[in-house]
């Protein structure tokens, strides 16, 4: 893990055929894409069977904007599961006109927890409710990774939070970074950082010009919040401590300096367009029959593995406008 980058460009058609090997359910989502929720598309409500096969096909648009998005499963129920398992990999598309960089690096973050037999617990009531953080943290399936490059080289890191639940605050402190955007948001122009705060899902697109010596990428200590209610009460998340996810090792001689950054198409502000719709959702968490409640994950999927699972009657639902979501009710 993670699976394939898989690049592609505005306008392109990106077919991609999934066979479930699992013993659930299953079916994918690319995340962020701007492409139809209908029919073979991004439709969330497609239930592959364990063992069956899927023909999906995503036409991109012409205007499609550049940036890193990313792909998982989407199967209501058992999103979290799946994902905390491994099940999740970047999607790339491509700049028009080129960024110049000395060199490119997908970094997927993601968290995981393995016994001493090499396999994944099941969740807690505890984890199910607040949403769950891995005790490691890796960066393309990997435990605290190197990285190496030279002083003045200009790297374009393409970050993915694959996390089910915790938050990345991410430093590198001793090295230059400018942020290109967020998801598939762009700057007109690249702005300087210090460090980034990624929720789940989210993707960032950074540029790091190296400074000589060794820097460890961390993500920092960042306090999300945890559900209350009667089985437990506020509090933080179990990301108490900063984590190092990988060494950053710049060395050797000075490169030459990259070319400026050019300007950046910005999406069109929204701001003073014309209202068409108004709606009132309100969010929130009460005590349910647990019957398809997303319980804490980041990803939008029920811990427990399924609709009322083994979570029982104590558990915590979350609704929209007073209804738990309900896949037959659009």
């Amino acid at each position: 893990m993670p699976g394939p980058t898989l690049r592609v460009r505005a306008g392109d058609t990106l077919s991609v055929s999934l066979r479930n090997g699992l013993a659930d359910p299953s079916n994918l989502h690319v995340h962020g894409l701007h492409v139809s929720p209908e029919n073979n598309s991004d439709n969330m409500f497609v239930t592959i069977a364990a063992g069956d096969s899927f023909d999906y096909q995503y036409e991109l648009p012409a205007n499609h904007p550049p940036g890193v998005y990313w792909y998982h499963p989407h199967h209501h129920g058992f999103v979290a599961d799946q994902v905390f398992g491994g099940l999740y990999g970047a999607i790339i598309v491509e700049d028009p006109d080129p960024i110049p960089a000395s060199r490119e690096r997908v970094l997927v973050i993601s968290d995981i927890t393995l016994d001493s037999a090499g396999t994944i617990p099941a969740a807690t009531a505890m984890e199910k409710m607040s949403g769950r953080e891995g005790d490691l943290v890796l960066v393309n399936g990997q435990l605290t990774p190197s990285m190496t490059s030279r002083p003045g080289e200009r790297e374009r890191w393409r970050i993915v939070n694959a996390c089910v639940s915790r938050y990345l605050r991410l430093r590198l402190d001793g090295q230059q970074l400018s942020l290109l955007g967020i998801d598939s948001g762009r700057f007109e122009a690249a702005h300087d950082v210090d460090e980034v705060v990624l929720a789940p899902g989210n993707r960032a697109d950074l540029l790091v010009t190296g400074t000589a010596g060794t820097s460890v990428l961390r993500t920092h200590t960042y306090d999300r919040g945890m559900s209350g209610g009667m089985m437990m009460g506020g509090g933080r998340s179990t990301a108490a401590d900063d984590v190092a996810l990988a060494s950053f090792i710049v060395t050797g001689d000075d490169v030459a300096t990259v070319a400026a950054i050019p300007g950046q198409p910005v999406p069109r502000d929204l701001r003073t367009a014309t209202v068409t719709a108004r709606r009132e959702l309100i969010f929130a968490m009460g005590m349910g029959s647990g019957m398809g409640g997303d319980t804490g994950s980041g990803m939008g999927g029920n811990m427990d593995g399924g609709m009322g699972g083994g979570v029982g009657g104590g558990m915590m639902s979350a609704t929209i406008n007073g209804q738990v979501f309900d896949a037959t009710r659009v």
